[in-house]
């Protein structure tokens, strides 16, 4: 009688380690999907490459202040996090989320709220259009 029920127990675990491998694949090319359509969706909104984008988080400094996710490193503390910043309805508190409103606010925070906290970094109009875009990745 054992050898049947030691049969039973490894079909069904043969069975529930194919059904969650299945379900690991789905989710896996659902996370492709999505990024695909976010990228493309980044762009189409700023004109600006994502993937460049991220990069320049680093160069300029936005790492330092600012939790930006798929950016090593980027764990500040002293702005918010940069998570679902494309879902939000306003960029600083003070102006309403847009392409343009976002790529200004970066390349020049002073030009939207003088007493903004956030530093000027120097970065040209091209490049913030690239920070924009990857930051409109970011769910």
């Amino acid at each position: 009688m054992p050898k049947p029920i030691r049969i039973r127990r490894r079909s069904v675990f043969l069975s529930l380690a194919f059904i969650v491998l299945i379900g690991a694949g789905i989710y896996a090319g659902y996370e492709i999907k999505f990024t695909r359509e976010a990228k493309a969706r980044a762009v189409a909104l700023t004109m600006g490459d994502p993937d460049r984008g991220r990069d320049l988080t680093l160069r300029y400094g936005c790492a330092g202040c600012h939790t930006i996710p798929g950016v090593p490193g980027a764990q500040g503390n002293v702005g918010p996090t940069l998570q679902g910043i494309a879902a939000r309805v306003y960029i600083g508190g003070v102006a309403t989320n847009s392409p343009d409103t976002l790529i200004q606010w970066i390349e020049n925070p002073r030009s939207i709220d003088p007493k903004t906290a956030m530093p000027m970094t120097g970065i040209s109009r091209a490049e913030a259009r690239d920070v924009a875009a990857y930051l409109y990745t970011l769910r």
